[in-house]
């Protein structure tokens, strides 16, 4: 049977739920605007629209300067995060992969630290060095490359439980180099622990511009191999008997979510369960569909940490608290229910 392609209606919700994303982040804070006057003064931001929005001066520079930057940000982040988790879930016919357990993040963690602690001193930057990411997604590639080669367990059949047991052990690998060259460094300390927790502030454009050409890219690759990841699931041979080069196909699309991953992480750190969270949902909600489900993990993921974001925001007061340790909170329950549903796909 050919597999369902994306019905309207999912569509239709994974915008909304964009939308309601956008509108509560810019709204809600340490200072509450009305949703209905933000929503107005976005779309004074359509070049000829001039409407009178009800907010101060104050307040659309609250809006314009520092909300929404930060909230576009998590967009992106979330979007590539989701997006990553469930390509690295078909492209490894395993559904526990996501971007840290194969040891992905600890990567392009370990290549984003390397860049703070060995810039030259005195150097100081106002928002994300231009190649932050590109030493993130070398390192995530490094990683994923590690795990694939571990995961065949001294033959060629890599089962979902040697690949995880491989991204284990090359994450608390590259974690420990990464201890390694904080202790060498150690006034980049806290700089790197804030951005090892996670989080989304950023002070203005500069983040959102200089990870956006990626995302773009990323997210383009992805979604033109989702009908390949629909043959993947029928197994390789099954899938070369179709037409469909499975190898070729496999490592576009894990150079695309490392590619992702990596811009994702240099600008919010070390975000978790995302890729866990989005995909598991919408696979038993939409159904497990690639054609639908990499579409709508975009869609969801960038509201979900969107949201995430706001509740850590909102929750956290003055003290905000580290969306990192928000999607952990959230994360860790829903995993261990993944673990117990998928018992058989790890044995």
């Amino acid at each position: 049977m050919r597999p369902a392609g994306l019905r309207p209606a999912w569509f239709v919700a994974g915008v909304l739920a964009v939308l309601v994303a956008v509108t509560a982040g810019l709204a809600f804070g340490s200072i509450s605007m009305p949703p209905g006057d933000v929503a107005i003064e976005l779309l004074n931001l359509i070049p000829g629209v001039h409407l009178r929005s009800g907010l101060s001066e104050r307040e659309v520079a609250i809006l314009t300067e520092l909300r929404l930057p930060r909230v576009v940000l998590g967009l992106l982040v979330g979007a590539m995060l989701a997006l990553a988790g469930a390509a690295y879930q078909g492209a490894f016919r395993n559904p526990l992969a996501d971007p840290h357990l194969l040891g992905v993040a600890a990567g392009a963690g370990l290549g984003v630290t390397a860049v703070i602690v060995l810039r030259p001193a005195g150097e100081v930057s106002a928002g994300l060095p231009i190649g932050v990411p590109m030493a993130a997604f070398v390192g995530a590639l490094v990683a994923v490359a590690l795990t694939w080669v571990l995961g065949a367990a001294g033959g060629r059949d890599r089962s979902p439980a040697a690949l995880i047991l491989a991204g284990v052990a090359v994450a608390a690998f590259l974690s420990a180099l990464q201890t390694f060259l904080l202790q060498r460094h150690v006034e980049s300390l806290r700089e790197v622990y804030s951005w090892l927790l996670g989080r989304l502030g950023t002070a203005g454009w500069h983040d959102v511009l200089v990870v956006l050409p990626y995302t773009v890219l990323t997210a383009a690759i992805m979604l033109t191999q989702r009908r390949e990841l629909d043959v993947l699931t029928v197994g390789d041979e099954e899938a070369a008997s179709l037409g469909l080069h499975p190898q070729r196909s496999r490592y576009i699309l894990i150079v695309a979510a490392s590619l992702g991953t990596a811009a994702a992480v240099s600008v919010s750190g070390l975000i978790g369960f995302v890729g866990i969270i989005v995909p598991h949902t919408l696979r038993l909600l939409a159904g497990p569909s690639h054609r639908s489900l990499l579409p709508l993990s975009l869609l969801f993921g960038a509201a979900f940490l969107a949201l995430t974001d706001l509740l850590a925001r909102v929750v956290g007061g003055a003290a905000e608290i580290p969306i990192g340790v928000v999607t952990a909170f959230l994360g860790a329950p829903f995993f261990i229910v993944v673990l117990r549903t998928t018992r058989s796909a790890v044995t």
